[in-house]
């Protein structure tokens, strides 16, 4: 997906080829005619955007996210007219099991708080469960569907926004780590390892975890660290399991690709390197994620796992990310630390990112996420 190795001057230079950079740039293209490069260390996707489980969910969010995925549920349902793909995305419905009346009580706080977020959620008791899902574990006592949430293929969809980018006239560089980023007079000069070097108005830091580094290089330090998710993936079975299932205590959820594969994941995260980043599978987590997956789902038992894998994903300490302008530097905005929540937000995030960029206000708001709630942090 290179663009070249030409060097110039650009409305806005993005760090960061995920989800959130990739979106971004396709829309300050496609909706706000700007020129926009967007520079990868790797290939677009293929860090934490690319590793994830792919859960498209807004049950059981930070309710003042709901405005933003609201935004980002309605692009997803537009996939194959703006990207000319549908990267698997399947509107299946999103199950969150309980498994004791605590879990229930939690369940119905939710619904009844989402309610006023505009999220319409179904609770449904034991007799509902066992009659529309029997192959559902004995212990299940209730649960919460979200019909319109579902999954897509992490694999697919940042590159799929990173190629429609370049076809609208995104200069688009991967394997072009960033060595320097300067602020000068008119914008911002970002030199890579490469030895490219391009400068623009406007720079969007979205490098996930690296995100951190760079806003501390601006005077804005942040609390993140990096954590490894745990994903994993069964041989291919006879389709039946179609909502994406979660606990509301266990944290682990699965789902089932129409090829048959059933993809698990979530619990404990694993250590991860970051120069340059490595994460490896920890099997202790993956047999204990397979023990609550067959909890869930009793018939999986004795099903092979075929593949594990794990990836660079950053973590605020708040559990909260950081999006909106830079509080020390003009021209700088920041999208990343999305936690491990970020997939469904992407393509909302990239459509809040380009209007705030382009227009310089955005109808979504996002003032929770201003990296300003960090400014005890500052050095004196």
């Amino acid at each position: 997906m290179s663009g070249g190795t030409h060097a110039g001057r650009y409305d806005v230079i993005i760090v960061g080829g995920g989800i959130m950079g990739a979106a971004t740039a396709f829309h300050l293209r496609t909706l706000y005619g700007k020129s926009v490069v967007l520079l990868e260390r790797g290939m677009v996707g293929a860090g934490a955007s690319g590793v994830n489980f792919g859960n498209v969910r807004r049950q059981g969010r930070f309710l003042p996210q709901m405005p933003l995925s609201h935004r980002a549920r309605e692009i997803w349902g537009r996939l194959p007219e703006l990207l000319g793909e549908d990267c698997e995305f399947l509107a299946t419905g999103g199950l969150r099991v309980a498994y004791s009346q605590a879990d229930m009580a939690v369940l119905e706080k939710h619904v009844n708080e989402a309610r006023d977020w505009d999220l319409h959620l179904d609770l449904l008791g034991q007799n509902a469960i066992r009659s529309r899902w029997p192959w559902l574990g004995p212990d299940v006592v209730g649960a919460l569907m979200s019909p319109d949430d579902g999954h897509a293929n992490p694999r697919l969809v940042a590159p799929a926004f990173g190629r429609a980018a370049k076809r609208a006239g995104v200069v688009v560089h991967e394997q072009c780590e960033v060595a320097d980023i300067a602020r000068e007079a008119t914008g911002f000069r970002v030199t890579a390892k490469t030895g490219l070097e391009v400068r623009g108005e406007v720079l969007l830091n979205s490098a996930g975890y690296w995100g951190g580094r760079i806003a501390a290089d601006f005077g804005e330090p942040v609390p993140i660290v990096p954590r490894g998710p745990q994903m994993a993936v069964t041989e291919p079975l006879p389709y039946f399991m179609e909502p994406v299932l979660g606990g509301v205590s266990s944290n682990i959820y699965l789902r089932q690709v129409k090829r048959g594969n059933v993809v698990f994941g979530g619990g404990l995260r694993g250590p991860v390197e970051t120069d340059p980043p490595r994460g490896r599978p920890v099997p202790e987590l993956s047999i204990a994620q397979w023990g609550r997956v067959v909890r869930f789902v009793p018939a999986l038992a004795g099903v092979q796992v075929i593949r594990s894998w794990t990836g660079v994903e950053g973590y605020m300490d708040d559990d909260i990310p950081v999006m909106g302008e830079s509080g020390t530097t003009p021209g700088l905005f920041h999208a990343f630390g999305f936690c491990g929540h970020g997939f469904q937000l992407g393509p909302g995030v990239g459509a809040v990112m380009a209007e705030l960029i382009a227009t310089g206000r955005t109808v979504t708001p996002i003032d929770p996420f201003h990296i300003r709630r960090f400014e005890s942090l500052k050095p004196a």
